[in-house]
């Protein structure tokens, strides 16, 4: 059983204990924020790499042809002034005029040309091809009018496009490349980056010629970003006055910080899902969780609003589907499974397993969480070889089909749709790991009809046999604890995107 820790980080702890009022002073005179990445981003090119850090800079350094308020949901222009479907399949948009990338390129159709051409190819081997995949081509019919042609129906265009799909300067990026890119990033956004040293240092400068972009004008000069995957090194420099701003802080570390008059601490919650995805398909080879009894007693072994309030807190709920409840389709008349610890261990014996097994389990992100699931695990007799890799480690590895069991998180590049979480793990992809010909069957008629009704209908079946057959083990979403100098003013947004053209000094 958790219970709620209380206990304070060694260097927080020495730091209350001596009642020391150390030094808070933001870096506001030379106008940098100095900002803490906890995970490495080895390519900054947004489309060959799937972490949130990539994801924050990707909002900073380009833009989209349209833009999603993150309060109001609303959709307005951004790279295009407006847009029409000319058909089921075809969008057309025409172009803001007077805009340049960061190198000087002016922005015209050539650009989305290129972008959508490029990436749309599988070859080209875009890290989530879920995110470009029903992109067929894009084609020029003036300098500032582009139609983008679609493989299929795909209704979730217009909150893709205001999301993951950023368009790139056609000759720099003809040249250069996603190593190119990644190493030296040209967009049009409200911050150009000025050095990059891939998984360690990102430091970013204010685009004085952005244009009228309804993600509004950056006021903060520099943001210099390092990573420091260490949360208590990160809090000591952010006492020390070396960093400004830290994020997804540990509930219980945020929550002492919060008594310190020289922080604020902000609670938000996000689209992240934490969930546990089993190898029912027996992509890793013979393998327990091919069988349904099995992952039905994973599912019953876990106390998820235990893990909830004892570690996650804040704004965090227990969920049971594979997607965020927000999320257009996400139904929720889903089958749930209740902590019942006896009743996993009876199904365990019923599969075969009265003694349980020994399996290994893996991880990337929240060691303290995945320990915490491992031990309701181990309870019930799976016992488990615990593997803590890199991202970028795991996801290759599931990839490749070599995973039984994993404790992972997804927040969706915070596309509001069911399409982009429950479509990119269900769909026969190379991160699928339950290849359900029905799921697949529903799941495509989902995504591809524009009668609203029947997308809802659609998802609802494929979720309610993803749930009933224990596919996954869903467990809670996400909260981020946002701590920063006074002397910073920011509201964070429940998409878990840092926006740095939010932020100013106080």
């Amino acid at each position: 059983m958790l219970g709620k820790t209380t206990t304070t980080a060694p260097l927080l702890a020495s730091v209350l204990a001596a009642g020391v009022a150390m030094p808070a002073l933001a870096d506001k005179a030379s106008g940098t924020l100095n900002v803490a990445f906890t995970k490495e981003l080895e390519n900054v090119d947004s489309y060959f790499n799937s972490s949130r850090e990539g994801v924050v800079l990707q909002r900073a350094i380009w833009d989209g042809l349209i833009y999603r308020d993150p309060e109001t949901n609303e959709y307005v222009g951004n790279l295009a002034t407006d847009w029409e479907w000319i058909d089921d399949t075809t969008l057309e948009f025409k172009l803001r005029e007077g805009v340049t990338f960061h190198n000087g390129e002016a922005f015209n159709a050539d650009d989305v040309v290129y972008t959508v051409n490029f990436v749309a190819k599988e070859e080209s081997g875009v890290k989530t091809q879920r995110n470009v995949n029903w992109m067929e081509s894009a084609e020029k019919i003036d300098e500032y009018t582009v139609r983008i042609n679609l493989k299929d129906k795909f209704p979730a265009a217009i909150e893709f496009l205001s999301g993951p799909v950023s368009m790139y300067p056609d000759e720099y990026y003809a040249e250069a490349g996603p190593s190119g890119m990644g190493l030296k990033p040209v967009g049009t956004g409200p911050y150009k980056a000025v050095e990059v040293t891939p998984g360690q240092h990102f430091v970013l400068e204010a685009n004085e010629n952005y244009h009228d972009s309804p993600k509004g004008q950056p006021e903060i000069e520099k943001i210099d970003i390092r990573t420091i995957p260490d949360v208590n090194t990160q809090m000591a420099e952010l006492f020390s006055g070396s960093l400004d701003l830290i994020w997804q802080v540990p509930a219980d570390q945020a929550n002492k910080l919060a008594t310190m008059d020289q922080f604020t601490v902000a609670n938000e919650s996000t689209m992240r899902v934490g969930y546990l995805q089993m190898d029912a398909a027996g992509r890793s080879g013979e393998n327990p969780f091919t069988n349904k009894l099995v992952r039905e007693a994973v599912n019953y072994a876990i106390n998820r609003q235990e893990l909830v309030d004892a570690l996650l807190q804040g704004a965090s709920k227990v969920v049971y589907t594979p997607c965020f409840p927000s999320q257009f389709g996400c139904n929720q008349d889903v089958t749930e499974y209740e902590y019942d610890p006896e009743k996993a261990e009876e199904l365990l014996a019923e599969a075969g397993y009265p003694d349980g097994f020994t399996v290994d389990f893996y991880a990337y992100r929240d060691r303290q969480y995945a320990e915490a699931i491992t031990s309701y695990l181990n309870a019930v007799g799976i016992q488990t070889n615990f593997n803590m890799l890199q991202y970028s480690a795991l996801r290759e590895l599931n990839m490749k089909g070599e995973v039984p069991i994993s404790f992972q998180t997804w927040g969706s590049y915070s596309i509001n749709d069911a399409s982009a979480m429950v479509s990119q793990f269900f769909k026969h992809g190379s991160l699928d790991s339950t290849r359900d010909d029905q799921v697949l069957e529903w799941l495509n008629t989902a995504d591809s009809s524009t009668d609203p009704d029947e997308r809802v209908e659609y998802y609802t079946k494929a979720l309610q046999r993803i749930t009933e057959e224990a596919y996954w083990a869903p467990m809670f979403t996400y909260n981020t604890n946002y701590v920063f100098k006074d002397e910073v003013s920011y509201t964070p947004t429940p998409d878990e995107v840092l926006r740095f053209v939010d932020m100013s000094w106080n």
